[in-house]
């Protein structure tokens, strides 16, 4: 299999999931603006959610043009992520329906965190596959920033139970984070298309 039968098998559930979560902001009843109020959590969990889904979206496509080689053991870390990402839609409805609730923001928090996992392990199958020249190592380097990212939503699951709201705010920093452009990969893209312009 190629890398662009994966990345477009991949775009096909992302953009499905993204179909789903948007399917579930409901037209209100009434015609003012106390009726758009009523869907204001609903909305904003919608705005978190296709954000983090647009981070992985955009970072997915990166990893994957990276990847020469596609072995079992990525196609199935590459479900393995796709799995935990399409049980957004639900979390993001349960959450915003119920005004960030304690137990459906956990859960929210607790999709993310193995998301992020599964993405984690995305990376290191990639890696392990490519061997000793890793293009893909050679562009994440530490990846830092991705282990962080687990780091605080582990954080904030058990946190929902405390206060929500600082639950919440984790959601939004680590989105934040990820808003900020991330040009490891792009960079390495850019010096290698640099060397082979060279050759030319």
């Amino acid at each position: 299999m190629t890398s662009e039968r994966i990345a477009a098998f991949s775009d096909g559930v992302f953009a499905i999931i993204i179909t789903i979560m948007v399917l579930e902001l409901r037209v209100p009843h009434g015609a003012d603006l106390a009726a758009l109020a009523a869907l204001l959590p609903i909305f904003l969990t919608y705005v978190l959610s296709f954000i983090v889904l647009g981070i992985y979206w955009s970072n997915h496509h990166h990893m994957i043009f990276l990847t020469d080689r596609i072995t079992g053991g990525v196609l199935w870390a590459n479900l393995h992520l796709l799995f935990w990402l399409s049980l957004m839609p639900f979390v993001t409805g349960w959450m915003g329906e119920n005004h960030f609730a304690r137990v459906p923001t956990a859960l929210y928090g607790l999709v993310l965190l193995f998301a992020g996992v599964a993405y984690y392990i995305l990376e290191l199958t990639i890696i392990r596959s490519q061997g000793a020249n890793s293009k893909l190592e050679a562009a994440v380097g530490n990846d830092r920033k991705g282990m962080a990212s687990v780091a605080l939503y582990a954080i904030a699951v058990p946190m929902a139970f405390v206060n929500q709201w600082i639950s919440d705010a984790i959601y939004v920093l680590v989105a934040l984070m990820w808003l900020i452009p991330d040009r490891r990969i792009e960079s390495f893209l850019a010096e290698i298309e640099g060397k082979e312009g060279v050759r030319s």
